[in-house]
């Protein structure tokens, strides 16, 4: 009798748990559910990708569509960008020996890079001027001391 008591139970387990339904051994593991991640996160970037994407996906025609990867690669050349500027602004603080960015300190780090320059075309508001005297109004002293013609 336990014998048929045994093969009974064995033939109304169903599948290889005996909870019943999928998989393993019946049941959801308390901890199966991950937390949500963002994709900035996941890319291991600091700028937001679904904002980027949701921008993109504004700024094309009706009925055209943006890929996932490009909001992540958008992203990335934008905080790429921003960290370039704010470490040369950052330097351009540290030389005049005051620690708060201004715009004109900003002003001084694209204006002093070269490839900057050429990509920020745009006018920095409260930026000022680059400071550059032209060569031509460089006063040129004599040998004897004495500049050539009275002043």
């Amino acid at each position: 009798k336990k014998r048929k008591d045994r093969l009974k139970s064995q033939l109304t387990m169903s599948g290889k748990g005996g909870k019943g339904g999928k998989g393993g051994k019946g049941g959801k593991a308390p901890t199966s559910k991950k937390a949500p991640q963002s994709r900035s996160s996941k890319a291991g970037l600091q700028f937001p990708v679904g904002r980027v994407h949701r921008f993109l996906k504004n700024s094309v025609h009706q009925g055209h569509r943006v890929g996932a990867t490009a909001a992540v690669y958008t992203s990335a050349i934008l905080e790429y960008l921003t960290a370039e500027v704010l470490e040369l602004a950052g330097n351009a603080c540290k030389d005049l020996k005051v620690k708060r960015i201004t715009p004109r300190h900003l002003q001084l780090a694209i204006r002093g890079d070269e490839e900057l320059d050429a990509l920020i075309k745009a006018t920095i508001a409260g930026g000022g001027v680059i400071p550059h005297i032209h060569k031509s109004l460089i006063n040129k002293s004599t040998k004897g001391g004495k500049k050539k013609g009275g002043f």
